[in-house]
């Protein structure tokens, strides 16, 4: 039996020709700079191989699937990679329901609940006699009666369906079991004082409105009314005004020509409308359009006013079961759910038991397994879209567990990424449970007590990008310090020494102070946060952090009369700009990366297109760009990939066969800077490229900048989809860097340290610090003891997650939080700051 992958001559990227022997059934981390190769190494070496050599086994493998640039790979094994990559964005999708946790509360509640009788009011209790396999109730579809033994109404039995948001048995009339009514909001998509053609639509891009102009005005032909495309919105009539809003389909366009027949093409004018379209585009939830709508503020959600927020029909929300009803449950901790559930047992008639079965064995499992990943304070009704990246991933994992696989590769991207140091033992323990199902678990991770943990560590390194790409240590912890190549050994020896003596910021004595905090779980503190100093607020998961700060403290910037959730936020005379950078998605656009996201390509391009050899083939900038025709290639569009559908699989992307990934026409290529092609120098790293555009400012800076927050290993033409949490936070912080500013600016942070190795967080702390000492003030939400302990002041809120938390346990220097008895975070501090790991 083969017990290891055996990898020869990985070329991959920025690898080196590694060969390595990966021990299998083991628990084996992959650490080292981030850049360095890891995720390479994992995800586009093992994870495409493993995934090429079982599709090519099941005849599904076109020459097009690139086999990666390996000599050989041996011992493999099916594999599943887990991401940090949130790619369910369906609004209906909830713990509850990619847990399965909620369908056996499903369960539960249409077969023992007592419901209330429509007619009377008076309790109808459960009947206990139906079957006890929940596969067959979930497929029950023949309609049942019950009749209310004190009025005799006869009414429709409550059955699965009847308690999922999801079927029209049990969604909610009003709002389709959203919980939720969506409006657009017409100001914010409209601006009155301009034109059609002038940009009256904020938006639509000005190509796509030329395009429409045609469409719009040969629908108006049709009708026999004019429409002039340069007349202000303001002055159109109501017939003007219905066809631009809602299209020649609409009830409000078609009362004004009822006899007339609809356009049947779009050259003969058929057109949907911009509100219309707007409508389909929000509910296909597909398609790059819809995503720049939605994260726009042009919908606007509120609460439905049927349901409260509930989702379900008023019958199923009154069904009770030990006092609880479906709705209660599922807004409840999952900590408090599992109490819940062990006192089942006691409130229910003996005759129900039998069906608590399999509620008492399977649910309670499940929910203690997701607790052990570190994520007991979340509800089974919290929308999947709202989990961080960390959060998506322990929670799969945690699932991943009840499937029963075994002979499975895992590769986990970071599982700890989120997670406060107390909680990482429980993560360890569902990891340590994966390999003992007979699996090869293999962990990208920073977290030295997952090192710790580990069967086997490979180090890889010793630099980022060009730098990286070869393996620079294996073993245990204790052989990488004695490494003298291991870059993590490197790091645990300097850790290892007495600790030095540290000077502690004072601030400039002025404060801003979140007066009486009683949002979501928080309960009814002040806390104040000094001016001039670099603080760190830190606790559990769950514990109220990111409320605190994003959703309290970040809103007094904006001079309103009331915030929501508190008396007051005081200080802001102080402060004379915000900077509030949160690990929200960038985008879901394939076409936005790192270039255009930090407006380098236009620079780039603007460059180019003054070269001599530019102007002499008569290229503009507009040649230059991949994302409009002109200079592009057509055949993917200037993405350099096509898309294959891969029917039940996700789609993968290959390189294009007509301009084989460079993007543009071989005439664009021809023109060149220092010997670079526009298309090299986006396939190149942000730190490989310095020193072509040394002494060119406005893109040195950017690269500069973007070096200091630990990014110099992306490529300039990487996809911002592609990025992690962490990463898509440092870039916006880059970002805004950029531009200068000459007032005190408080800089609102959410864990920047995200996928940094422990050796890269001096260098972002370095960043922050130059920061404060220019005058300004830096609040970081962080789990990483190397930043914490290195802060001015500590804010610590806990002492759990969900309702357990959101009190304030201490706040001071980090050497007052770690004498702090109730403070988890001082627990461990206190290590910290003495030296050792």
């Amino acid at each position: 039996m083969n017990d290891s992958i055996v990898i020869k001559g990985a070329r991959e990227n920025n690898l080196k020709s590694v060969t390595l022997d990966i021990p299998k059934y083991k628990l084996v981390v992959l650490t080292g700079p981030s850049g360095s190769g890891k995720s390479t190494l994992a995800m586009d070496t093992l994870q495409r191989e493993c995934q090429r050599q079982y599709m090519e086994s099941m005849g599904m493998v076109s020459d097009s699937i690139s086999k990666p640039k390996v000599d050989s790979i041996t011992g493999l094994s099916p594999s599943i990679s887990i991401g940090q990559h949130v790619t369910n964005r369906n609004p209906r999708s909830t713990v509850g329901t990619v847990t399965d946790i909620y369908t056996y509360l499903r369960f539960v509640y249409s077969r023992l609940s007592t419901r209330i009788c429509s007619s009377c009011g008076e309790s109808i209790p459960p009947t206990f006699n139906e079957g006890f396999d929940i596969a067959a109730a979930e497929e029950e579809e023949e309609r049942q009666t019950i009749t209310c033994p004190s009025c005799h109404t006869v009414l429709e039995k409550l059955g699965m369906s009847h308690f999922s948001f999801n079927k029209p048995e049990g969604a909610c009339e009003c709002c389709s079991g959203l919980g939720y009514v969506a409006t657009i909001d017409l100001d914010a998509v409209f601006d009155q004082e301009k034109s059609f053609r002038g940009g009256c639509v904020t938006f639509m891009y000005d190509a796509y409105v030329e395009y429409l102009i045609n469409n719009v005005m040969a629908a108006a032909k049709h009708y026999g009314f004019l429409f002039d495309p340069d007349l202000p919105l303001k002055e159109y009539s109501e017939v003007q005004r219905d066809l631009l809003y809602y299209g020649v389909e609409s009830e409000a366009f078609a009362k004004h020509f009822p006899n007339t027949k609809v356009p049947k093409t779009v050259g003969g004018g058929k057109f949907e409308g911009v509100v219309t379209g707007m409508w389909r585009r929000y509910k296909e939830k597909d398609g790059e359009q819809a995503g720049m709508e939605k994260e726009g503020d042009y919908f606007k959600q509120q609460v439905c006013s049927a349901c409260h927020g509930l989702r379900l029909k008023k019958e199923s929300r009154s069904a009770i079961i030990a006092g609880a009803s479906i709705s209660e449950v599922s807004s409840w901790s999952l900590e408090d759910m599992l109490s819940w559930t062990g006192r089942l047992q006691e409130a229910l008639p003996p005759e129900g038991l039998p069906m608590l079965t399999p509620v008492l064995t399977d649910m309670p499992v499940r929910l203690e397994r997701i607790i052990d990943v570190g994520l007991g304070y979340l509800s089974l009704d919290r929308q999947t879209v709202s989990l961080s990246g960390g959060e998506a991933q322990r929670l799969r994992l945690a699932s991943l567990l009840g499937s029963g696989l075994t002979g499975v590769l895992y590769i986990l991207d970071e599982p700890t990424t989120g997670l406060h140091p107390r909680d990482t033992s429980g993560l360890i323990r569902v990891l340590m449970q994966l390999r003992d199902l007979g699996n090869t678990v293999l962990v990208i991770e920073h977290d030295i007590e997952v090192m710790r943990a580990a069967d086997h560590i490979i180090d890889i390194g010793p630099g980022a990008g060009y730098l990286g790409g070869t393996v620079v240590g294996e073993g245990s912890l204790e052989e990488l310090m004695a490494s003298v190549h291991s870059v993590t050994g490197a790091y645990l020896r300097k850790e290892s020494l007495p600790a030095p003596a540290r000077t502690r910021r004072a601030g400039s004595g002025k404060q801003l102070t979140v007066n009486h905090a009683i949002a979501r779980n928080l309960k009814g503190f002040d806390v104040s946060f000094p001016l001039g100093t670099l603080i760190s607020v830190t606790g559990v998961s769950g514990s109220g952090k990111s409320t605190l700060l994003f959703d309290l403290l970040a809103k007094g910037g904006q001079r309103e009369q009331q915030i929501p959730g508190c008396d007051s936020v005081t200080g802001f005379e102080h402060i004379g700009s915000q900077i509030t950078v949160d690990q929200s998605p960038l985008g879901r656009m394939q076409r936005s990366n790192i270039a255009t996201y930090t407006e380098v390509f236009t620079q780039l391009r603007n460059l180019f297109a003054g070269l001599p050899e530019a102007k002499r083939l008569k290229l503009t900038s507009k040649h230059f760009s991949f994302n409009t025709p002109g200079g592009r290639c057509e055949t993917c569009q200037g993405l350099g990939v096509l898309s294959v559908d891969m029917n039940f699989l996700p789609d993968l992307e290959i390189r294009c066969t007509a301009c084989k990934g460079k993007r543009f026409k071989d005439e664009v290529l021809q023109v060149t800077f220092g010997g670079y092609s526009i298309s090299d120098l986006l396939n190149m790293t942000v730190q490989e490229s310095f020193p072509v555009f040394k002494g060119r400012e406005k893109i040195s800076g950017m690269i500069e900048l973007l070096c200091e927050v630990g990014l110099g290993y992306l490529q300039w033409g990487q996809s911002v989809k592609t990025l992690s949490g962490g990463e898509g936070q440092r870039i916006k912080l880059a970002r805004e860097l950029n531009k200068k500013s000459n007032t005190h600016t408080l800089y609102l942070l959410d864990e920047p340290t995200t996928g940094l190795h422990p050796s890269d967080v001096g260098q972002l702390l370095a960043l922050l610090n130059k920061l404060v000492d220019a005058g300004n003030t830096v609040i970081v939400v962080e789990h990483s003891l190397e930043l914490i302990r290195e802060s001015d002041w500590i804010i610590d809120i806990g002492p759990e997650g969900g309702a357990a938390g959101g009190q304030l346990i201490a706040a001071g220097t980090p050497e007052q939080v770690a004498a702090a008895a109730a403070s988890y975070t001082g627990q461990f501090l206190k290590q910290a700051l003495a030296g050792g790991f």
